[in-house]
Formats: structure tokens, C-alpha cells, sequence
């Protein structure tokens, strides 16, 4: 190894938990301190929740399911909208004369 590279190693760093645990261990630096450890990680205390993957999936099928209902409703109210404007449109076309018909 080069000399004056690397950092000093400390074979009894003390590490220190959220939770109030305490250990050694070996890293560069000499004390540390960490938000979660062994003693405190729901996997080894038992406390593991298991999570409801179905559930969530179900959830998001139907809120897309609820998006595409929306979609169509905005859909069908756009055409219907389209279409009385179109009837307006043909209505007074009837009733005006058009514009240059009259012109010899």
C-alpha cells in the first residue's frame, strides 16, 4: 500500500443507535451514529408488518378503472357539446342567407 492515502482505520469504532444501543465495530471512522440497528429493525424484534400487495394492486386497478370512467363521461359531454354546437350552426345557416349569394 502507499503510505498517506488512506484513511486511518479504527478496529474499535463505537456505533450508536437511535435507540440507545451501542456496539463496536470496525470502520475509518471513530464514532458513529445510526438511525436503526439490530436491535431496533422490525425484521429481527418480530414487529415485521407484511404488507397487502393484492390489496394495493386491487387499489390501483381501480383508480385507474375510475380514470378511464371519467375519461369516457368528459368524452361523451365533449361530443355531446360538439353536437349542439354543430345544430346551432346548421339551424342559423338556414335561416340567414348566405353571405354573396344574392350578388350578380
Amino acid at each position: 500500500m502507499k503510505k498517506d492515502i488512506h484513511p486511518k482505520y479504527y478496529p474499535e469504532a463505537t456505533v450508536s443507535c437511535a435507540c440507545g444501543h451501542t456496539f463496536k465495530a470496525g470502520s475509518t471512522q471513530e464514532r458513529m451514529t445510526v438511525e436503526i440497528c439490530d436491535h431496533c429493525h422490525p425484521f429481527y424484534t418480530g414487529k415485521e408488518r407484511l404488507m397487502d400487495t393484492a390489496g394495493r394492486i386491487e387499489k390501483f386497478k381501480s383508480r385507474v378503472r375510475e380514470a378511464e370512467a371519467r375519461s369516457e363521461q368528459a368524452k361523451a359531454r365533449r361530443t355531446k357539446v360538439e353536437a349542439n354546437r354543430m345544430d346551432k350552426k346548421m339551424r342559423g345557416s338556414l335561416h340567414e342567407p348566405q353571405k354573396g349569394a344574392n350578388k350578380k
